[in-house]
């Protein structure tokens, strides 16, 4: 009988552990890979016939800097596809609440909260809906979702409320 009643304990606490929210934020990017190809295809064929135009004329350094501009546009698009590969993970449990912020390349920053002692705010525009959400504890501010547009903000901001006030309330 003894031996039942650290198993059920252990058992109780790795239900308490278990997570019953998460959710991955990943930034939203309206060019897809073909689309992009596309991009540049056109504005490399109105850039290369420009050139050719100026090149006629006798402008002759002006084809180089149509070359210049599609290298900058090309550069530009490229660091942004970065920058979209940053994701943020929130696991909400009962006991604890975790913030995974996974910046382009190997970047990462881990928080953990108590969820009994952490605040959510979130402000609001009212035009816009909700600008800014952040966990605050003891001090320490962590910003959730910066990337995410205003509506997909609302959403994430109700969700993780909920699963806030369940954490708190000890029910799933």
């Amino acid at each position: 009988m003894s031996e039942d009643n650290p198993k059920r304990g252990q058992s109780g606490r790795q239900d308490l552990d278990a997570p019953f929210f998460s959710a991955v934020l990943t930034p939203y990017r309206s060019l897809g890979p073909n689309g992009f190809v596309v991009l540049m295809v056109c504005l490399g064929l109105i850039s290369f016939v420009a050139g050719i135009l100026f090149l006629s004329i006798g402008a002759w350094p002006v084809f180089g800097f149509f070359g210049l501009d599609m290298l900058l546009i090309y550069l530009a698009f490229r660091l942004n596809y970065r920058s979209a590969k940053a994701y943020e993970e929130v696991v909400v449990s009962r006991t604890e609440i975790v913030i995974r912020k996974v910046g382009p390349g190997k970047r990462h920053q881990e928080f953990r909260f108590n969820p009994m002692w952490v605040r959510l705010s979130i402000e609001r525009i009212e035009d816009e809906g909700v600008t800014k959400i952040a966990l605050t504890n003891r001090g320490q501010s962590v910003d959730l979702g910066a990337f995410l547009n205003p509506e997909d903000r609302t959403s994430f901001a109700g969700a993780m409320a909920n699963a806030l006030s369940v954490a708190k309330s000890g029910g799933i």
